[in-house]
């Protein structure tokens, strides 16, 4: 199986390549893209593989626009920190809809559905996928979601418990993500900012941009910026501007006014 993937994180697109190496050492990743730029033009001059692997949130606007640009002819699975796309996304060739960090079982059982649904394709002449079951099943499987109240973290030589609610942000700097709480602490965490959404509480954290999760309370003032972003003055300060994306700005006003 040929494998393309959509990814505009660089330690994402390493974690699915593990992942699917796992599952299966024959797979062959033919190519990544990490915008919708990227993916467009390889789509536009590559075979097209049995299955896109693709993110929904991209650094240059939601990967839907690919399917407005391109034909593709391969079967897609979703990867994504939110589940409120996932009719859209069954309407453009998914088969499966991943809420990230994506696990190594799920990955798997959405490659065995692209297998089960060739072979019924092929018996019965490529006959369309049932959307409405697949949406049924995908309700049904959709867990309540749980949100971490702590996390353990190395301070000096020690292991110390910092409760979420002690967190002002989340911050990556190179390939390393930290937190900084409000009595000012610095910490190192174990997870990216792309598999921190799923575990924050999106009630109380937003992700501003690619660089920036903040809690609500740490934002004190909001600012109009340059092409459309906006600047955050946060407690405590971050000693460096606070920026929220462009792409970002329309949802964070919406859950900032909730």
């Amino acid at each position: 199986m040929n494998v393309f993937i959509v990814e505009d994180e660089e330690l994402g697109v390493e974690r699915m390549i593990k992942l699917l190496t796992q599952i299966d050492p024959k797979i062959i990743v033919a190519g990544t893209a990490g915008s919708i730029e990227r993916a467009v033009e390889w789509l536009n001059h590559h075979q097209h593989p049995e299955l896109i692997l693709m993110d929904i949130e991209l650094s240059d606007g939601q990967s839907f626009e690919i399917f407005k640009r391109v034909e593709v002819r391969s079967a897609v699975v979703f990867t994504t920190s939110y589940d409120e796309y996932a009719l859209k996304a069954f309407k453009v060739n998914s088969i499966d809809y991943l809420l990230k960090p994506v696990k190594k079982e799920e990955l798997k059982e959405s490659i065995d559905k692209y297998w089960r649904l060739h072979q019924i394709r092929n018996a019965a002449s490529a006959a369309p996928i049932d959307i409405e079951k697949l949406i049924r099943e995908l309700q049904v499987q959709k867990p309540e979601p749980s949100f971490r109240s702590r996390f353990l973290v190395k301070y000096g030589q020690r292991l110390v418990s910092v409760e979420t609610s002690d967190i002002a942000y989340f911050f990556a700097d190179g390939r390393f993500t930290y937190f900084i709480t409000w009595s000012k602490l610095k910490y190192l965490v174990d997870y990216t900012l792309e598999e921190l959404e799923s575990m924050l509480d999106p009630v109380e954290f937003f992700r501003a941009n690619r660089g920036l999760t903040v809690h609500i309370r740490a934002i004190m003032e909001i600012h109009t910026f340059f092409n459309g972003k906006l600047k955050l003055d946060l407690k405590p300060d971050t000693g460096q501007e606070a920026l929220v994306s462009r792409e970002k700005a329309g949802s964070f006003k919406e859950w900032m006014g909730k």
